[in-house]
């Protein structure tokens, strides 16, 4: 029984702390940091070194009230204190006595609270005793229990007689909450205080005996026993203690897969797996490999489709607000379209662009996904030679995966992608198979709806998907491939193109990316065309997109000095707008950044004048020209004819020297020619002998001259038989001394009787000779048919010659007539030498 005799009221500097409660003879450490409770530790120090400590209710409140604070807390006297060096004080505290609080004021940023202290009078009698002997016993059976607490050390802690005083000792060395600590230090009555005491114990050490057993059934259960393993099983054996069970993990994942939408054989191989993995152990590696197997079939989507938009009209403006010309493509884009508008259920479709770099696509296909309302996703097959990237790997190997195909399904989340494959020509083969005989299984509507992947080993439908594949050239990709393709051929932009691209979509895209406004730079008409003619020369507008963001960049370097006075400079950081405000008037600066925020661009104030892009200009920003104008060259030479030649990136011109010097009939070919080149100059060489009379030659012209054919820039490799014709002119112009026109160029095969046969990539050539400014063409008769493709401004700009034999080319390229030699009577030719063998071995 308790007697109270008295009570005490005292003013002390109070402190509020958090995520601790400090009980009566306790040594605690702790670091004050908040600068109210500084205040009051250093009044504290001033003073009788005195300070009330109570708990606040949010440990997250920086500055809590005095009703955001316990009422009751305790006297403490101030051990030791040491300021620290970033300001904080670290002290040592000892609590005296508990005390409730009366009243709490401000003074001078810190609290002081008038508290009430009890002193109260014990009755001794068996009851407290044996209350004694209950609460000592439990605690050192706690102990036992416990992991963490030291039994020699609290055993000696708790040797006291002041039963208060062991009920503090003991609630303050329990793992309680916060709560339960503020609930023991609000009662004041020690025998109410160590009766409570009691009843935590209780509880305490009934749940140290439920994790002594958890342990002890897990230690069995283990072998060998490593950290993972040891912390899953004790998880089990915790559900089973709770009743829970084990199987809600395989119930939700059978869930799953009956919900999936997969075909029987791949949900009958699903559950025969599922079953499989409820019998592993779970940390065993193969439980790892069937989790991840069932992870990756649940992952693909078997049913989920996106609703396809067939709206012609709105595809239409999709793709003539995404490229501008294409005529082709997109008749065919619309075409399918209509297509599935009619079928119900028609078979994907496999298209493959082909063209130059840079003509746009890569991003016809991102356009074609925005106007069917379809999931886009993109595959590189750059560089891919295994054909494990393809199919994937079967599970028996160590960290196999699906191949790319299905990794792209899974990110596409749906079955009616369009599946865009990057770069077809470029992969290649080695040991480990060919993907290019991988991707047939794929990219044949008759057999993807069946496609077997090695790792999921069950048939997976690509039927709905739409294939969309890009290549430069079509000769490196095998012929079964090409085959199950529709090929679309994409040749390179014409000037006027260009330019209309250049307005439509690089300009603003570049201005937005550095940062400029409209009115901060012009591009004018005469610049855009110089800056196609003079400084890029390609089949599409990359380059032409790198040097106009060139010029942006510089321009927006002008802006950025000019702008150095000026204030406020906002700038661009990572996406955020960040103001960084001069010594200037604030609101002038607040404007400006109001702007900024509203614009979401990056906005640099400056009085510098708008920048026009000219012809001029463009000389102080990207330097001369690159590429030099075409009108100086085109001067009539004697032995140099323009040829035209396709290429991986487009078409080009090419020019063919010859010369002749005195020899012994010695034909060079130099410039890095293939065998098919050099056996056009060889055909060429042999219609010129079999037409010397007709040229002005004397029969015997070779035997003692030597002929030198050289094609420029000699570390390019050239081959194909397209140039027999240009080096058949060449040489005739050499032979006869007359000129050959600079103003036309020509290309076509070449037989040794002077026959001009037909030559492929016509709409790539012919566009080249226009970008070089050339408007006059020889070109084969049977070529005609194919002037279909050529976009009309370019037919009417151009003048073209179809020819049929030599004789015809060259009329049309010498700058005059051959005067051909006089008939000598076969009397009259015959020599009194007979002819030897070394005349005719050449």
């Amino acid at each position: 029984m308790t007697t109270r005799e008295k009570s005490e009221t005292k003013r002390l500097p109070m402190m509020p702390i958090r995520d601790v409660v400090i009980f009566p003879h306790m040594m605690t450490p702790f670091v004050v940091g908040r600068e109210s409770s500084v205040r009051a530790l250093e009044e504290a120090l001033a003073g009788e070194k005195k300070i009330f400590l109570a708990t606040q209710h949010d440990a997250s409140v920086d500055e809590p009230r005095p009703d955001e604070i316990y009422s009751v807390g305790t006297i403490a006297n101030i051990v030791q204190s040491l300021k620290l060096s970033d300001g904080n004080i670290k002290v040592l505290v000892e609590g005296s006595e508990r005390a409730k609080v009366v009243s709490v004021s401000t003074e001078d940023g810190y609290f002081r609270a008038t508290v009430k202290t009890y002193a109260g009078k014990l009755d001794a009698g068996v009851s407290l005793e044996s209350l004694t002997n209950r609460v000592t016993t439990l605690f050192e059976q706690y102990v036992k229990l416990s992991q963490n607490l030291n039994y020699e050390t609290m055993i000696a802690t708790i040797k006291v007689d002041d039963p208060g005083k062991l009920a503090d000792t003991v609630g303050a060395n329990l793992q309680l909450t916060i709560e339960e600590k503020q609930e023991l230090l609000e009662i004041f009555d020690p025998i109410d205080r160590l009766t409570r005491v009691a009843e935590m114990l209780d509880i305490e050490i009934e749940k140290l005996s439920v994790d002594r057993t958890i342990q002890g059934r897990v230690k069995r259960q283990m072998e060998r026993a490593q950290k993972e393993y040891y912390l899953n099983e004790k998880i089990k054996a915790i559900q089973k203690e709770l009743g829970r069970g084990e199987k809600s993990e395989y119930d939700d994942l059978k869930k799953k897969i009956e919900t999936a939408g997969m075909t029987a054989d791949a949900l009958e191989k699903a559950m025969t797996e599922l079953k499989r993995l409820e019998q592993m152990p779970p940390m065993s590696a193969e439980s790892t490999v069937s989790r991840n197997y069932l992870d990756w079939l649940l992952a693909v989507p078997w049913k989920q489709k996106t609703h396809e938009i067939r709206d012609l009209k709105f595809a239409r403006e999709v793709l003539e607000s995404d490229h501008y010309g294409l005529e082709k493509i997109k008749e065919r884009i619309l075409e399918f379209l209509a297509v599935r508008r009619l079928v119900k259920n028609p078979k994907g479709s496999i298209l493959c662009f082909v063209g130059p770099p840079g003509v746009g696509k890569t991003s016809l296909g991102m356009s074609i996904a925005k106007a069917t309302g379809r999931k886009f996703v993109r595959l590189s097959l750059g560089g891919v030679r295994d054909e494990a990237e393809i199919r994937g790997h079967r599970r028996t190997y160590i960290g196999a995966l699906p191949g790319q195909v299905i990794q792209m399904m899974k990110k596409a989340g749906t079955k009616n992608p369009v599946f865009m494959l990057d770069e077809i020509d470029k992969m290649s083969t080695d040991f480990r198979g060919d993907p290019s005989a991988a991707l047939l299984e794929v990219l044949d509507p008759a057999q993807n709806d069946k496609f077997m992947d090695h790792y999921l080993d069950v048939d997976y439908d690509l039927s709905e998907v739409l294939f969309v594949a890009t290549a430069n050239v079509m000769h490196t990709i095998p012929a079964p491939l090409q085959d199950r393709m529709e090929v679309i051929r994409l040749s390179g932009y014409t000037e006027l193109e260009k330019a209309e691209i250049a307005r439509r979509f690089l300009i603003s895209k570049q201005k937005t990316a550095t940062g400029l406004s409209e009115i901060q730079v012009d591009f004018t008409p005469e610049g855009v065309s110089t800056l196609i003619q003079g400084y890029t020369r390609e089949s599409g507008v990359r380059n032409l997109e790198r040097e106009i963001g060139n010029i942006c960049r510089k321009v927006a370097r002008k802006v950025v000095e000019a702008s150095v006075d000026d204030e406020p400079d906002v700038i661009a950081k990572g996406g955020e707008l960040v103001a960084e405000a001069a010594a200037k008037p604030a609101k002038k600066g607040k404007k400006a950044k109001a702007a900024a925020e509203a614009a979401e661009v990056t906005l640099v104030e400056s009085k510098l004048p708008p920048v026009a892009v000219t012809p001029q200009s463009l000389l102080e920003m990207l330097g001369p020209p690159r590429f030099r104008d075409t009108q100086a060259s085109k001067k009539n030479d004697i032995g140099a004819t323009v040829g035209l030649a396709w290429t991986e990136v487009g078409g080009s011109i090419l020019t063919t020297e010859v010369t002749v010097m005195e020899g012994r009939g010695k034909l060079t070919l130099t410039g890095k020619l293939g065998d098919v080149m050099q056996e056009s100059a060889q055909a060429a060489m042999s219609y010129v002998r079999s037409r010397a009379n007709s040229l002005g030659l004397a029969r015997d012209f070779y035997r003692n001259l030597d002929i030198h054919l050289h094609v420029p820039e000699g570390a390019i490799p050239k081959d194909g038989p397209s140039a027999g014709i240009t080096i058949a002119t060449s040489m005739c112009s050499a032979l006869t001394n007359i000129p050959v026109r600079g103003d036309i160029a020509m290309t076509g095969e070449i037989t040794v009787r002077g026959k001009v046969l037909p030559i492929g990539g016509l709409k790539e050539k012919m566009l080249a000779a226009h970008r070089q400014g050339i408007f006059e063409l020889v070109l084969p008769k049977d070529n005609e048919k194919d002037l279909h493709d050529i976009p009309e401004m370019i037919r009417k700009e151009m003048k073209l010659h179809f020819v049929e034999s030599m004789d015809e080319v060259l009329q049309i390229a010498l700058e005059r007539a051959v005067t051909p030699l006089p008939i000598v009577p076969p009397a009259t030719a015959q020599t009194d030498a007979p002819v030897s063998p070394e005349d005719i071995t050449h």
